[in-house]
């Protein structure tokens, strides 16, 4: 290093073609090495940086020639030497912790990335780079889509993680947006297996209380469905509770429920690209089999595991049959099929509402509590409520760019 230096070059202007291969082909010219590059463009605006060394001898003549050609091509052009020691310190750095930090919802403002910004800082982390996942907004408001998402890649070790998460949880409620903070491993751009809830997590609807209504018994089996869902309330003894209210209801009334059923915003969407990259899916419900049926043909889910109803001569008898899926269940049956799959537990996801689902919230590589109740918020590491359930894609890393009708339609 003593007969070289490092200089970081850094070049600003109109995005062209052919910029950075001339350029580099200058630095190849007189033998530099590049240590590292990196480019974004806005708006057409290109920013361009490259790190490169060379020896003393010749430093000139390459800083020359990158002037001469900067001028050309009507860029600005600006050179920073960099010290050996604040080299080797960066690249120190490299074995440093990375984060994922997202930010979605149906509109972000400025207000809300500062403010996330901020707490960042707080914890002593450094955002090393910024991107925007969702499309380019139109000026005209009513062109512009129904949702927008940054991803923030941050570096460095939180002071105090869960008073970070505690701080973007309330900042989320009080900003009205998402915030999904993730440790960045080959698992996370390698997920593989994606288990859902049912009943407020695919649909928007709890089919035991649409069957209620229909069996005159709605306002009963509602309050234990609201007790369970909150925890307050064993969900196998609620199950039981609430199916025995429904005996005698006569089974047409199964296929006018499902006919109707009021699908979640975005499932379509979402269920289209994870089988177009090769996701397997599940449906692993402490509802009933009739309608994960329905739903399993509809959209092509690969499993679906739910409470299968005792019937006899067309009715209900109050019973079911066989073991509750109850939350205990859903973990057992995702470990069960990540078996069978070959997918290791960290590449799997898991989304889901209700206090049945946080046992497998917990033990999926991400669990996702979607549009769930407090406790399940407060209770899971990721929580997604302001968009439709297709805003898990951006969680996954994947862009509105990646997601064209290409893709869906392809």
């Amino acid at each position: 290093m003593e007969n070289s230096e490092i200089i970081l070059l850094n070049i600003n202007g109109e995005d062209k073609p052919g910029l950075t291969a001339a350029l580099t082909e200058i630095l190849a010219k007189h033998g530099a090495f590049i240590l590292d590059i990196g480019q974004s463009d806005i708006h057409r605006n290109l920013s361009l940086g490259i790190l490169f060394k060379s020896m003393h001898h010749n430093s000139g003549e390459i800083m020359k020639d990158l002037l001469f050609k900067a001028y050309e091509m009507d860029v600005n052009v600006r050179f920073t030497p960099i010290t050996a020691e604040r080299y080797s310190n960066w690249v120190s750095m490299q074995g440093k912790n990375r984060y994922i930090i997202t930010l979605l919802g149906r509109i972000l403002t400025a207000k809300q990335i500062a403010a996330v910004s901020h707490i960042i800082a707080e914890q002593n982390l450094n955002i090393d780079n910024i991107v925007r996942l969702t499309g380019r907004i139109p000026l005209d408001e009513e062109q512009r889509a129904t949702k927008s998402c940054v991803e923030l890649s941050v570096r460095g070790t939180p002071n105090d993680r869960q008073q970070m998460q505690q701080s973007f949880l309330e900042l989320s409620s009080d900003l009205n947006f998402d915030i999904s903070f993730q440790e960045e491993s080959m698992y996370r751009r390698m997920r593989r297996l994606i288990c859902f809830d049912m009943d407020s997590t695919l649909i928007q609807t709890e089919v035991i209380n649409e069957l209620a209504m229909k069996a005159g018994v709605g306002d009963k089996v509602k309050a234990i469905t609201e007790s369970a869902m909150h925890g307050e309330i064993n969900f196998e003894e609620s199950f039981r509770q609430r199916v025995k209210l429904l005996r005698g209801l006569d089974v047409s009334v199964m296929s006018e429920i499902a006919e109707k059923l009021p699908i979640t915003e975005g499932l379509d969407r979402l269920m289209k690209v994870l089988q177009k990259v090769g996701f397997k899916t599940a449906i692993l419900s402490g509802g009933f089999t009739y309608f994960g049926n329905y739903l399993q043909e509809k959209y092509g889910f690969d499993y679906m595991y739910a409470n299968e109803l005792e019937i006899e001569n067309g009715k209900l008898t109050g019973n079911y049959v066989g073991d509750v899926v109850d939350g205990k269940r859903k973990a057992e049956l995702l470990r069960l099929i990540a078996q069978v799959e070959k997918i290791d537990l960290r590449q799997t996801v898991a989304v889901g509402d209700g206090a049945n689902d946080l046992t497998m919230l917990g033990i999926a590589g991400l669990g996702i509590a979607f549009h769930a109740k407090p406790k399940v918020k407060k209770n899971a590491e990721q929580s997604l409520s302001t968009v439709g359930i297709d805003g898990i894609l951006y969680f996954l890393g994947y862009k509105d760019s990646m997601l064209d009708s290409k893709l869906l339609n392809g």
